[in-house]
């Protein structure tokens, strides 16, 4: 077991690279996620409130059914 962590005198970069590459996708992805909830956010702020014509044509536009498609997929 020592000798994985040691690796012939290289553990330290290697290990220290691992960890500072999870550490960067760790920071990416909450940045990423903390952005899209913004955006979620804003997007149901504004279409919340449409009276019945503006809200049927807005569902039928493909970004709309893009984004509940998204958001339904990502609360299974």
């Amino acid at each position: 077991m020592q000798e994985i962590i040691v690796m012939n005198g290289y553990g330290a970069y290697v290990w220290s690279a691992f960890a500072f590459t999870l550490f960067g996708f760790a920071i990416l992805f909450s940045i990423t996620k903390f952005q899209l909830l913004k955006e979620q956010k804003r997007f149901y702020s504004k279409f919340k409130n449409l009276d019945l014509a503006k809200s049927e044509a807005a569902k039928a536009q493909v970004t709309y059914k893009e984004i509940l498609t998204y958001t339904s997929e990502s609360k299974i």
